[in-house]
């Protein structure tokens, strides 16, 4: 079961916030909650990946494997 987080925004950010979530056809409750989850998981990526490249040998073996130079989907990202 969830847990309940109560934030406050100022103006400009709840309206912006309004506004995103009327435009992709959400309650904005939802919006700031899908968003929030969203970010939330990015860094949890970003910092396991991080700890995986820091492991000794890994980062050249990722290398040698995929190539030193991210690829055309990494601007994606």
């Amino acid at each position: 079961m969830g847990k309940e987080l109560r934030i406050e925004l100022d103006d400009e950010h709840y309206e912006r916030l309004t506004r995103a979530a009327r435009e992709r056809h959400e309650d904005p409750t939802v919006y700031a909650e899908r968003v929030l989850t969203q970010e939330l998981n990015r860094g949890r990526f970003l910092e396991g990946s991080a700890l995986f490249l820091s492991t000794p040998g890994v980062r050249e073996e990722f290398a040698g494997r995929f190539g030193p130079k991210p690829g055309a989907a990494a601007s994606a990202a």
